[in-house]
């Protein structure tokens, strides 16, 4: 019996690692240790690359596990408490997600930790890939998908007109138009000198001529469109139109649209839509790939619709209708500068994100060709809006409240592309300065036309009623005259047949 309670102990000594060796273990202990009925301790498991959330963050806060996850399987926790972490996937309809583990050596990072780094690393690598695909490839994704023929045709010509450029460009039509300073004494309640209906022909025209530019755009150059992420889904790519319909379309356009600016506006206004459409389609279009200079030809395209709508409101009042009494104000003429300065920070930024795209297609941009030189002309013409802000003051187009707004904007726009000729665009700053662009245009021109001269001043004598006497007694003052006229007349009347 003793020796077989030797073997017992002598077995269990060997299958955990000893504290004392056993050749000085004496008689007693090893009796107590063959009475002894626990068990061995197991071996402990491999290690495992994976990891389960729940076995190491559920365990710590006191949460009970289920046997799934102690074996390394599935457990069960309701969603509403897992979806903020933003790490499992949701499973149909059901009230519940698994808990999956977390591989990897970002497993035991928090969920918010890891988004973090993902943007720096995002920013690190320059990583740039935010902007929006343009209005008019998102159009005919939408018309490919469609099942009703009229719907796909419509959807496909109107992306032939690149909606948001052609918003963008009836927008500060709009805009130019009532920045207009009109006379008081040439205009009254009774008959305003800005009208409605030249307005709505405005915009139609100008809608029109501008879809006219960019579908023959579109026509020109469908197989470098297809080697660009931005515009391989336009519609002369993917084979919703052919050239013939898109050119068709193109002259359709523009032959109504001048002739709504002609007829509706005047004729000064009809031959700046039709000088905009042959240089954007004819001269811009082709440069694009033979000169940096295409940069300064698509900003002056840009800044041609303001001087349209000046033209369009000045005509109102001018005497004659030429092209130098229209545009005779420096306000239009600040207005075209204001356009034609914006669109230099905000392609640049653009084209830097594509820049490798432009030269695989063989478009000649400074983004690409001459970088230093790309960010240096977007911060010189981000400065100059100060002074053109300024001038739009000094003329009399805005009251001085406009200079502390528009400074605020374009102080901005200023940083932002500092920062981007500094330092490249690498770490998004092309991005933020593409963004800040954006925002900046519609900003300025919201805030001249609040800031529009005698605007706040004929509100406030309105609500205070001042004027009111002056108007009262010019009123009386014509009605006796009429008495007088009448008067005289009836006399020379009487007179003559006597």
């Amino acid at each position: 019996m003793l020796l077989h309670r030797s073997t017992i102990a002598l077995q269990r000594l060997a299958t955990s690692p000893p504290t004392i060796a056993r050749s000085r273990i004496c008689r007693e202990c090893l009796n107590t240790l063959s009475r002894t009925t626990t068990p061995p301790s197991p071996p402990p498991p491999p290690p495992s690359s994976k990891r389960c959330f729940s076995s190491t963050f559920f365990a710590a806060n006191g949460v009970a596990l289920g046997p799934a996850v102690a074996t390394g399987g599935t457990w069960r926790r309701p969603q509403h408490y897992f979806l903020a972490n933003s790490f499992l996937v949701k499973r149909g309809r059901s009230s519940a997600v698994d808990v999956v583990g977390v591989t990897g050596e970002d497993g035991m990072v928090p969920p918010h930790r890891r988004r973090r780094k993902a943007k720096a690393a995002a920013a690190a690598t320059g990583d740039n890939a935010v902007i929006p695909p343009d209005a008019s490839s998102l159009l005919s994704s939408s018309s490919e998908a469609s099942t009703s023929a009229l719907r796909r045709d419509a959807l496909a010509y109107l992306s032939l007109t690149k909606p948001r450029l052609t918003a963008l460009i009836v927008l500060t039509t709009m805009a130019s138009y009532a920045l207009f300073p009109v006379d008081p004494l040439l205009s009254s309640p009774a008959a305003p000198t800005l009208s409605a209906l030249t307005l709505l022909y405005l915009t139609a025209g100008t809608a029109l001529a501008s879809s006219s530019a960019n579908a023959l755009n579109m026509a020109y150059e469908p197989k470098f469109d297809a080697q660009m992420s931005r515009t391989k889904n336009r519609p002369l790519v993917r084979g919703l139109l052919s050239t013939r319909q898109a050119v068709t379309f193109a002259g359709i356009t523009g032959t109504i649209g001048v002739a709504a600016l002609h007829m509706g506006v005047n004729p000064t206004v009809a031959a700046l839509g039709a000088l905009n459409i042959i240089l954007y389609a004819g001269v811009y279009t082709p440069m694009k790939r033979l000169s940096v200079a295409n940069t300064w030809v698509g900003a002056l395209v840009g800044g041609i619709p303001p001087l349209m709508g000046w033209a369009a409101a000045s005509g109102a009042t001018a005497l004659d209708g030429t092209f130098v009494e229209l545009l005779g104000h420096p306000g239009g003429w600040l207005l075209a500068s204001l356009l034609f300065a914006w669109q230099f920070p905000h392609f640049n930024s653009l084209s830097w994100t594509i820049r490798e795209e432009y030269r695989s297609a063989g478009y000649q941009m400074a983004a690409w060709k001459y970088p230093a030189m790309n960010a240096r002309v977007a911060l010189r013409y981000s400065l100059l809006f100060f002074p053109i802000c300024f001038g739009l003051w000094w003329v009399g187009v805005t009251d001085v409240g406009f200079l502390v707004d528009s400074s605020v904007v374009n102080a901005w726009l200023v940083r932002e592309a500092w920062r981007f000729y500094r330092k490249g665009g690498e770490g998004g700053r092309a991005r933020r300065l593409f963004w800040a662009s954006v925002w900046h245009l519609p900003l300025v021109l919201v805030f001249a036309m609040a800031h529009k001269a005698r605007l706040w001043q004929g509100v406030w004598d309105k609500v205070m009623g001042n004027g009111q006497e002056e108007d009262e007694e010019l009123w009386e003052e014509d009605e006796g005259e009429k008495e007088l006229v009448t008067e005289e007349t009836a006399k020379e009347a009487l007179v003559a047949k006597v």
